[in-house]
Order: structure tokens, then sequence, then C-alpha cells
């Protein structure tokens, strides 16, 4: 068990700073994060409350024909079927057009839906301290500070056993493609490291988006996961289309975690299908 682990990513009442900012995209993104930024007003207009960026492209970790571009859009209405359908549309044209990036994934949401009670530990959290503004309000004046506690622990990630069996299919459909499998074990392999960050992120007292990071944390704690947690966290980084490793995922690490999860922090609030 680690013991007075050190703090990071908290300022100095110990709420969680926000990570990343437009002054940290890399030289190579800042042409595809101009390009999406003009689309995403071509696209929706007036009807789009704000925009912001997150992953390791604001971080300033992104890698040149590695990294994915990552959206979220706040709408002032709830988005429909025709909003969903031209977001991927604008992610598969700027992914054509830009070879530094590896796909790109945008998030959508209504304004009312982020800004709710129901979220204000999940998706508000997310807005207010993983996303960077890109165009627009910035919802998190509208949100409180957060702190790295149970609370936070378990509307974030204590949704884990629910998802299980939506990954048992999604291999399914995948099972006799390679290529279909690499992306769903990077998937995974994010998810479930991040879910056993945030398990032990109460002791630990902080907060870091560094999977190799995440992983020994969580490894400290758990040493009997700890080399899969590692792993997991390599194949976050560098995919494989190995279907053991996914079966490993939904049959042994993600069950644990998510047994393990519900023990320490409770269960997620349901929200609406």
């Amino acid at each position: 068990m680690i013991q007075n682990a050190p703090s990071r990513g908290l300022d100095e009442d110990g709420f969680l700073q926000r990570e990343g900012s437009l002054a940290r995209v890399p030289d190579d993104f800042r042409p595809v994060v101009a390009a999406a930024r003009e689309r995403l007003l071509d696209v929706f207009g007036p009807r789009m409350h704000s925009a912001y960026l997150y992953g390791s492209i604001p971080r300033g970790t992104a890698r040149v024909g590695r990294s994915d571009l990552d959206l979220l859009v706040a709408l002032e209405e709830e988005p429909t079927k025709a909003d969903r359908a031209d977001v991927r549309a604008l992610g598969e044209a700027v992914d054509r057009e830009f070879p530094q990036i590896d796909g790109v994934g945008t998030l959508l949401y209504g304004r009312a839906r982020l800004l709710s009670e129901l979220e204000r530990y999940d998706l508000g959290w997310f807005v207010a301290c993983l996303c960077t503004p890109l165009l627009g309000a910035d919802l998190a004046e509208h949100l409180p500070r957060y702190r790295p506690d149970s609370l936070l622990a378990r509307e974030t990630n204590g949704d884990l056993a629910l998802l299980l069996p939506r990954w048992r299919d999604r291999i399914a459909r995948a099972a006799d493609s390679e290529e279909a499998r690499r992306p769903l074990v990077r998937f995974m392999s994010r998810h479930l490291v991040r879910t056993g960050f945030t398990l032990v992120m109460p002791c630990w007292r902080g907060w870091t988006s560094d999977l190799r990071e995440m992983a020994r944390v969580c490894g400290g704690y758990y040493p009997e996961r700890s080399e899969q947690l590692r792993a997991a966290a390599e194949y976050g980084y560098e995919p494989v289309g190995d279907a053991a490793v996914l079966r490993s995922y939904v049959d042994d690490l993600g069950p644990w975690l998510a047994r393990e999860y519900a023990r320490v922090h409770g269960v997620k609030a349901p929200r609406p299908d």
C-alpha cells in the first residue's frame, strides 16, 4: 500500500486544476484545430453553445500520426440523430485531410445536460477539468470546483459493471477482424486504466492523465494487478488486434475492477437510456 502519495494536478486549496490549454497545442496540430473550429461553426452555427478540445493535443503530448483529435460540443438544445451524423461526417473529413491525426472523436451533448445536477460530477467535471475551451462561452463558469474524492470517483467511473455486457457484444462483432479489434483494444485499455486510477484517486489525492502514471499509481495499491494495468497502459498507446487481450478485459480485469469499485465507492447514479 502506498502511504502519503504525492499530490498532482491540484491547486493550493486542494481542488483539481484544469489541464490543457490552446497555448500547449503542438505546432503540427494547430492546422487541424483551426480546421475543426471553422467546420464546427459551419455545421452548427448559432445552435452551438460552445466547443472544447480534450486529450493529448491540448495537453501538448500528442504524437504525429498516432494521436487522435478529441472534441466536445455543447449545443443549445439536445442533439438529434442528424446532428450526430453531421459531426461524424465532419470528423471523417478532418481525419482524411490531416495525416498528423489518427481519427477524430467528438462528444455531442445539450447544454442543459452538461450543467444538470445528475451530471455535476461526471460530464460537468469533465468539461470543467479536462476540456480546453475552443469556441463560445465556457460552461466551467457555471460549475463547481472539484476535489479528487470518493464522490467524484463514483460518478465518473462507477458504471463499469453496466458497460461490460456492451463491450462483450462489441468484441463479438469484431471477432473475425484484427483491424476492427485494434481500436477496441485501445479504447478498452484506456478506459480500464483510467477506472483503475480513479479507484485509488482519493487515496493518492491528485490527478494525472498519463496512462502509464495512472497504471503505476493503481498498481501501487493493488500489486497483484500491477502487471495487467501496466500492459493495458501500453496498449492504450500502442494497441494490438489481439482477441485474447480483449477477452482478458471482459473476463478478468474488468469484472474484478467493477466489483472492487462498487465495494470501495459504490455504484454510479443511474442515467436515462
